[in-house]
């Protein structure tokens, strides 16, 4: 049987709030990881005044159509426009990208979620140092996710 609609995995070919409509423990370990990339290398920003948003997804590792939506959802994210239209991002547009991405990535919040986490940062004062540590993995925390991902596609080769 084959299926004439091949997806890649990622979550914007998912139906909203589902996950391809298997339960978690029959997803392939493939779709985990297309689904919930975890970078091995931590974004650095180039030393540059203005980002086009290409360049900004690029440094961020998502495709433009979400920052776009981000946009939307988290007001302090606005790039300025030039005469063209095209969005200019600046260095602390970026770093707001990458806190947004650690937040509902890697630490799982909702996009509410992200919200409230950003204004208990900016109340605390805490931002500015979120803003710059990226989501940084140590080797250790990267080592583990490794042999914790490497250990799930044994388990999945093993049941199917």
């Amino acid at each position: 049987m084959t299926n004439e609609n091949v997806s890649d995995g990622t979550s914007a070919d998912l139906p909203h709030g589902t996950s391809a409509d298997l339960p978690q423990d029959e997803m392939s370990s493939a779709a985990l990881s297309a689904q919930f990339p975890v970078d091995d290398k931590i974004p650095s920003i180039p030393d540059r005044m203005y980002f086009r948003i290409g360049d900004v997804a690029e440094i961020a590792g998502v495709q433009p159509y979400v920052l776009r939506f981000w946009e939307k959802e988290f007001d302090f994210l606005a790039p300025i426009k030039n005469a063209a239209g095209q969005r200019l991002y600046r260095k602390g547009d970026v770093e707001s990208v990458l806190l947004i991405k650690r937040l509902l990535y890697l630490e799982r919040y909702s996009i509410e979620g992200a919200k409230k986490r950003i204004k208990e940062l900016r109340k605390q004062g805490g931002l500015g140092d979120a803003k710059r540590e990226r989501g940084s993995l140590d080797d250790h925390k990267l080592e583990a996710i490794k042999l914790a991902k490497e250990e799930l596609r044994t388990l999945i080769d093993l049941v199917s």
